[in-house]
């Protein structure tokens, strides 16, 4: 570590931050002031369907409460559109990806169909995408495009773990060395109709323009990071260090969620608690706040 690694909280203003948002910024937080380092805010607002401008407002009044300083500007995912676009055309251009015309129906009837469940075809989210429209010629992708036929973009995990060959590695600083599992989520989506660009394809992008050293979030992400690290590997960007902690649970042992109701920041605020004392009830009581 170095006094120029730089951390991130990159939250999706879909709705009001819960307690277990408010230990995920702080865990980054506390580890930027610990190394001496920077402390940056991304707003991941990809998903115009469900991100609101008053829910970021919302989002950045509590973080502000809490105790938490970020350097300006913030990053907003919806700004930066172009350089997705070239990440895609990169991929693209190497014929890392291809264009997917399945609607999740016709995926789910697919995978119904299948007379077995042969090993590798399921990954930490459930049945992987069966390759349906990567059997494409390329005469058949372009009629179904010039017809226009909605259509997502996968990135080809078999050609793409090919290409970067065996070896890749990524640090966690939980659980140490992890050798790359390149198709453990199979033919992930990279970009939507709705949507220009995933969850995947942002954040490796994201981190490697923001200069990001050591990424921390949650344990359920830990799987993602093996995607993140093929796209890093194929698009020649920086591979940071990774530190996944553990997820705050409700009294069921179910990790908190804004569908589950679990409780928000700004409830805690109108109620009236000292944002010092939450701190403090989180784990993060020796914090030198400004």
């Amino acid at each position: 570590m170095s006094p120029t690694d730089i951390l991130r909280f990159a939250p999706s203003p879909t709705g009001p931050l819960h307690l277990g948002n408010g230990f995920s910024a702080l865990y980054s937080f506390a580890a930027a002031q610990r190394l001496g380092g920077r402390f940056l805010l991304r707003v991941e607002d990809i998903d115009q369907t469900r991100c609101r401008p008053e829910h970021e407002a919302a989002m950045l009044a509590d973080l502000a409460w809490l105790g938490l300083r970020w350097q300006e500007p913030v990053r907003r995912q919806s700004e930066h559109l172009a350089d997705y676009a070239k990440a895609l055309a990169t991929l693209a251009d190497a014929g890392l990806s291809y264009p997917c015309f399945c609607t999740r129906k016709e995926i789910a009837r697919e995978i119904a169909a299948a007379p077995a469940a042969p090993h590798g075809t399921h990954g930490p989210d459930g049945a992987l995408y069966p390759g349906i429209c990567r059997r494409l010629s390329s005469g058949e992708r372009e009629d179904r495009i010039a017809a226009g036929a909605a259509y997502a973009i996968r990135l080809d995990s078999g050609l793409a773990a090919g290409r970067v060959g065996p070896g890749l590695h990524w640090h966690d600083q939980q659980l140490g060395r992890q050798a790359l599992r390149p198709g453990l989520h199979g033919d992930v989506v990279l970009a939507r109709k709705d949507t220009p660009t995933s969850y995947h394809l942002a954040v490796t992008v994201d981190d490697a323009l923001q200069g990001i050293t050591i990424v921390t979030r949650g344990a359920d992400l830990f799987e993602a990071t093996h995607v993140h690290r093929l796209l890093q590997a194929l698009l020649g960007l920086p591979t940071p260090g990774y530190d996944h902690h553990r997820l705050l649970l409700d009294d069921k042992g179910a990790r908190l969620a804004k569908r589950h109701g679990a409780v928000s920041l700004a409830q805690l605020r109108d109620e009236g608690r000292d944002p010092a004392e939450l701190r403090r009830t989180l784990g993060f009581e020796r914090m030198p706040y400004a």
